[in-house]
C-alpha cells in the first residue's frame, strides 16, 4: 500500500471555478497570505503586506529576476486562416522552439505572417511535437516580439490579455526576458515592500530561471516517478551564492520566493546545503519524500491539482499539512493560481 502523497491522485482537490483569479487585485500586496507553520501545524491568515513581520534581519529573500516575453504571436497562414505561435526557448540567430496552433497545418516550410515585415517560418518538428521556427523581421527580432507579441496568460485565465497585464504579469524585479510564464509568487511584492525588508536588514539575492510552458503540464501518470519532468534553464551568480551561504551560516534563513527559486536553489545545492554558483538546465522534480538542502522558508501561490508544483509544496510542508492548507484555502474563499493569493510556509 502506497504512502499518502506518493500517488498523483493524492493531489486532487475540488476548486470552485469562481475562485480561479482572472485579474490581479488593484494593489499587488493586497492579496491574502496564508501562513503555514510546519513546526506547529497551525494555519493563520494575514495580508501579503504583513510578510515583513515574518522575516528576521539576518534572513535572505531569494527572488527570480526572469522577465516574461511577449511570447504569444498571433497571425495568419497563406490561406488567410488564423494561427498562433507560442515561443518557448530562444535557440539563437532568430530561431526558437515553439508550440503552434493548428499543429496539423503548420508543417516545415509553412509561414505565418504576424505583422507587416514580421513573419515566422516553420523549420522542423521536434521529437516532443514542438516546432523549431525562424523569426524574420525588418526590426531586430527582440524588438519585433516586444512590439507585436501578446502577454502569454495561463490557459486558466479565460480572457484575452489586456494592457494592464503587460505590467501586472511581471514582477517588479523582472530584468532578463526568457520566460513564458511569470514566477507568480513574486507578483505580490512592491518596491515599497522590498524597501521595507531592506530597511529591516533582510538581504535580497537574485537567481534566474526561465519558466517554460511545461510548468502547466499536469502529471498524467499515477506514479509521479514515471512523469517526464520539463527542463528549465537556471543561473546562480557568485554574488548570490555567497550572500545566501553567508546569511545561512550566520543563522539566517533562506526565503525562496516561488517554486522557480526553490527549484533553482535545490538544483544548485551541494549535499551539505551550500549553494554553488553556475548555470545549466534542470529537470529536478521535488516531491515527497525529499530533504531540502538550501531552502528554509517558501513563499508560493496556490497551484493546480495533480501538478508538479503542488507536489513540491507537499515535499516542503508535508503532504497532510499541504492538503489541509488547500482545503482551508478553498473553504475560506482564497483566490487561486497566477493572479491569486499566496502562502508562506514557515
Amino acid at each position: 500500500m502506497s504512502l499518502p502523497g506518493t500517488r498523483t491522485s493524492d493531489y486532487d482537490f475540488e476548486l470552485p471555478e469562481e475562485q480561479i483569479a482572472q485579474r490581479p487585485l488593484e494593489r499587488r500586496d493586497a492579496s491574502r497570505l496564508m501562513v503555514v507553520d510546519r513546526a506547529s501545524g497551525t494555519i493563520s491568515h494575514r495580508t501579503f503586506g504583513d510578510i515583513a513581520e515574518l522575516l528576521e534581519p539576518q534572513d535572505v529573500l531569494v527572488v527570480n529576476r526572469t522577465r516574461v516575453m511577449r511570447a504569444r504571436l498571433l497571425g495568419t497562414r497563406a490561406s488567410g486562416a488564423r494561427a498562433e505561435i507560442l515561443l518557448l526557448k530562444p535557440l539563437g540567430e532568430g530561431r526558437y522552439e515553439a508550440m503552434v496552433n493548428p499543429g496539423g497545418k503548420l508543417k516545415p516550410g509553412r509561414r505565418v505572417d504576424i505583422a507587416p515585415g514580421f513573419s515566422v517560418e516553420i523549420v522542423e518538428i521536434t521529437e516532443r511535437g514542438t516546432r523549431i521556427v525562424r523569426l524574420e523581421s525588418e526590426l531586430p527580432v527582440d524588438d519585433a516580439i516586444e512590439r507585436f507579441g501578446r502577454v502569454p496568460l495561463p490557459p486558466y485565465i479565460e480572457r484575452p490579455d489586456a494592457p494592464e497585464d503587460a505590467e501586472r504579469y511581471q514582477t517588479v524585479f523582472a530584468r532578463e526576458a526568457g520566460s513564458v510564464a511569470a514566477p507568480t509568487a513574486g507578483l505580490h511584492f512592491t518596491t515599497d515592500l522590498l524597501a521595507a525588508l531592506a530597511a529591516l536588514g533582510v538581504a535580497r539575492a537574485e537567481v534566474l530561471l526561465h519558466v517554460g510552458a511545461g510548468t502547466f503540464k499536469p502529471v498524467e501518470v499515477e506514479d509521479p516517478a514515471q512523469h517526464v519532468m520539463h527542463e528549465e534553464w537556471y543561473s546562480v551568480s557568485d554574488e548570490t551564492a555567497a550572500t545566501i551561504n553567508a546569511r545561512r551560516a550566520a543563522g539566517g534563513r533562506a526565503w525562496a520566493v516561488g517554486t522557480t527559486s526553490v527549484r533553482t536553489l535545490e538544483s544548485a545545492a551541494t549535499p551539505e546545503g551550500l549553494v554553488r554558483a553556475g548555470d545549466g538546465d534542470t529537470r529536478i522534480f521535488l516531491r515527497p519524500p525529499y530533504a531540502f538542502r538550501a531552502v528554509d522558508r517558501v513563499v508560493t501561490n496556490f497551484h493546480l491539482p495533480r501538478s508538479t508544483l503542488i507536489m513540491l509544496v507537499a515535499a516542503f510542508a508535508g503532504y497532510d499539512l499541504t492538503m489541509r492548507a488547500y482545503r482551508t484555502a478553498v473553504d475560506a474563499g482564497y483566490r487561486f493560481y497566477s493572479y491569486g493569493d499566496a502562502m508562506a510556509i514557515l
